[in-house]
């Protein structure tokens, strides 16, 4: 029987309504930038969003994850904000982000949005005001100023480097025109660091998490989630102080590195929760924690954000043993922290898998750092795609993806996968935009090439993205790959995203997870509640398939034969 409109609203309100709805949701990515144009201004919009609603819901979605939308100079990508209650005039008005949430809302899909608590933009009416007052002034101890060393202060406060390449503090010019105090920034210097120890710092942002609340948003995406809380205290440590604490073997896993993963972080996120327990439902928060595995739950904790990323997954190489020993080990720190397991391959800030599994092998000395470190040398090596092989490439990554989503836990999907894009790995310097390829020539080229603006339609003058062109130039081969031309295809990427996320939505159950024996090291099989079994063949020689109903594969099987990288669902 056919389901009424009426049917299908009352059960998007049901998962409206859900207050677990986050742990084993499925989550779409948006870069909002490169998603779509309703303006023909070449940038994607938040109406270009709203135009692609229905899009959205029958990928099959539980949620869209808002990368940043405020008013920002671009100095890396939106994440230098000037206003966090304020959307870029490029980007639409508060009015256009209501009438998106409404839409998503409508098709019972949730919204998450970044935020980006470590630092502002150095455009922020903050550090305007930090920059027109004296020296221990308040609005200077919003942020982390420091006189500098040497008989003139010309030196900075330490010989860190930021994370975008060059030092990490940044001298000004005081009101009076003289040389005066330095400031801190973990990534470009237009990003300033907010000095979390200051109860004003603390109090706008519970202003801010309640101001999106308020507006519907669902959870938030908390960006350098380990890095706000800071210890500065003389003497600091020197550079090479610091590198021996990254080693992981001593400061860096018991919290005393000076800006990095502080337990003192954690108390700023208890207060965040209460905030979010004042929503019914309950807002939700996933943080970017790029920290030792036996630290991330406290962030994932339910006195704190509730989930943390897990980029394990991201950084494996397409791999039976190592994607074994992953999932056991996070499943079972969810299974200790009370929450649950975040898993992700491609975001804007890494090349695409279905690149990255078509790179050539390293070798085993270079075992598991594929993933991590192959995707960078082949952009610094020109990014030729011809080195690729794209179709073992997105075979693997359908197959990854497929694996993935069958697991316990919410499953990140970023824009464009569900197309089977490949990174761009060629755009002109000229063209380029990622501020990491500037302040590191040489050694970053920069995340554009996963920044592309999606392709929509065949043809056009950017592919359907908007009626004019695209802030990013779009590779020829975008027309095959767009939306139009895989809706066409039965086989198609797309079609197989359709597929899985509509099955996984209807076979989902408890987060449990029983591991089957295949006798073959290559072969990976689990078995969910409700008798659904997920089995992968990361092997180069088909496999013999367990017995059940087949529900989708990733690949087209050989009779009762699993192919080489391929993954299949079945019912028992």
């Amino acid at each position: 029987m056919s389901t009424t409109a009426s049917e299908a609203q009352h059960r998007d309100d049901d998962r409206l309504s859900d207050p677990e709805w986050w742990r084993q949701a499925s989550v779409y990515q948006i870069y909002p930038r490169s998603f779509a144009d309703a303006d023909a201004d070449g940038i994607g919009d938040l109406p270009g969003i709203t135009s692609k609603v229905g899009y959205l819901k029958a990928l099959g979605i539980d949620a869209v994850w808002l990368s940043p939308f405020y008013p920002s100079a671009l100095a890396d990508g939106g994440y230098d904000v000037d206003d966090y209650r304020d959307v870029d005039p490029r980007l639409g008005t508060l009015a256009d982000f209501d009438a998106m949430v409404s839409a998503l809302h409508g098709a019972g899909i949730r919204l998450i949005v970044d935020i980006v608590p470590n630092h502002s933009s150095d455009r922020h009416e903050w550090f305007r005001e930090a920059l027109a007052s004296p020296p221990g002034s308040a609005a200077r101890e919003r942020y982390i100023f420091r006189d500098g060393k040497g008989e003139q202060g010309e030196l900075p406060p330490s010989d860190w480097d930021s994370v975008f390449g060059g030092p990490a503090w940044e001298r000004i010019t005081e009101p009076d025109g003289t040389p005066g105090q330095w400031y801190f920034h973990l990534f470009a210097r237009e990003q300033p660091d907010f000095n979390w120890d200051n109860p004003e710092v603390r109090e706008d942002f519970l202003k801010t998490l309640r101001f999106w609340s308020d507006r519907g948003v669902d959870g938030f995406r908390v960006d350098v989630a380990h890095g706000m809380a800071k210890d500065f205290s003389e003497p600091m440590p020197s550079k090479a102080d610091l590198q021996a604490l990254n080693t992981g073997t001593d400061g860096f896993v018991d919290g005393s590195h000076p800006f990095w993963d502080r337990d003192a972080v954690h108390e700023i996120y208890a207060e965040w929760r209460t905030v979010f327990n004042e929503y019914t439902p309950a807002r939700t928060a996933v943080a970017e924690a790029w920290v030792h595995p036996d630290r991330r739950a406290r962030y994932a904790s339910p006195e704190g954000l509730g989930q943390a990323f897990n980029f394990d997954l991201l950084q494996a190489d397409f791999d039976a043993a190592e994607f074994h020993g992953i999932i056991t080990k996070n499943l079972a720190e969810a299974a200790a922290s009370g929450a649950s397991s975040t898993w992700v391959f491609s975001n804007h800030d890494v090349v695409r898998h279905a690149t990255r599994y078509g790179l050539p092998a390293t070798g085993p000395a270079e075992a598991g750092a594929i993933m991590a470190n192959a995707g960078k040398a082949w952009l610094l090596a020109g990014g030729d795609p011809s080195v690729v092989d794209t179709a073992l490439g997105l075979r693997r990554a359908r197959a990854a993806t497929q694996l993935m989503l069958a697991l316990p836990g919410s499953s990140y999907l970023y824009q464009g996968e569900e197309l089977g894009l490949q990174e761009v790995g060629r755009i002109p310097d000229e063209e380029r935009q990622d501020p990491s390829f500037f302040r590191n020539p040489g050694v970053e080229i920069g995340r554009d090439g996963c920044r592309v603006p999606l392709p929509w339609t065949s043809d056009g003058p950017s592919f359907g993205f908007g009626a004019g062109g695209s802030h990013l130039p779009q590779p020829a081969w975008f027309g095959e790959c767009s939306v139009e031309v895989e809706e066409a295809e039965e086989d198609s990427t797309l079609n197989f995203y359709r597929k899985a996320l509509h099955l996984r939505s209807g076979l989902q159950g408890a987060e449990d997870l029983e591991w089957l024996p295949t006798g073959d090291d290559s072969v990976l099989a689990f078995r969910r509640p409700g008798g659904w079994i997920s089995i992968t063949n990361f092997g180069g020689a088909p496999v013999p398939l367990p017995e059940g109903e087949v529900l989708l594969s990733s690949a087209p099987l050989d009779g009762r034969d699993l192919p080489a990288a391929t993954t299949a669902w079945l019912r028992g």
